[in-house]
């Protein structure tokens, strides 16, 4: 059987990284999570996912922060990010997008729209 793709999930809310694991777990996927920003980059270096989940607002090292050091290193640089917020606002997204995420997300999320966003960005990477 072919190894499950490998999904970090880095966010200081324990039931988002519950829930998120739960959705994906269901899915066949194989996640890991940290709940810091400085724990996330370790993990993503550490275990070089295919997809991350990434909150902006973390202690210790933000997601945007996170995110640029992903797109500054080259053995990780290519990971596809997917930050997920509370913070809705146009500027968010933008500075979400120019840090180096690949898609923004709002929290609360649908499962659902989960599902089908991981499917359809683990098909073509």
């Amino acid at each position: 059987m072919k190894n499950p793709r490998k999904i970090a999930i880095i966010d200081d809310e324990y039931f988002i990284l519950r829930l998120l694991s739960y959705i994906l777990e269901e899915e066949g996927y194989a996640c890991s999570v940290a709940s810091d920003g400085e724990e996330g980059l370790g993990l993503i270096k550490r275990e070089k996912p295919d997809l991350v989940f990434l909150d902006i607002n973390m202690p210790k090292m933000d997601g945007y922060q996170v995110c640029r050091e992903i797109r500054l290193d080259p053995d990780i640089e290519n990971i596809y990010v997917i930050t997920l917020t509370a913070m809705g606002q146009d500027v968010d997204q933008k500075a979400s997008l120019e840090a180096g995420a690949n898609e923004y997300m709002l929290k609360p999320f649908n499962p659902k729209i989960i599902r089908k966003r991981v499917a359809e960005v683990l098909t073509v990477l």
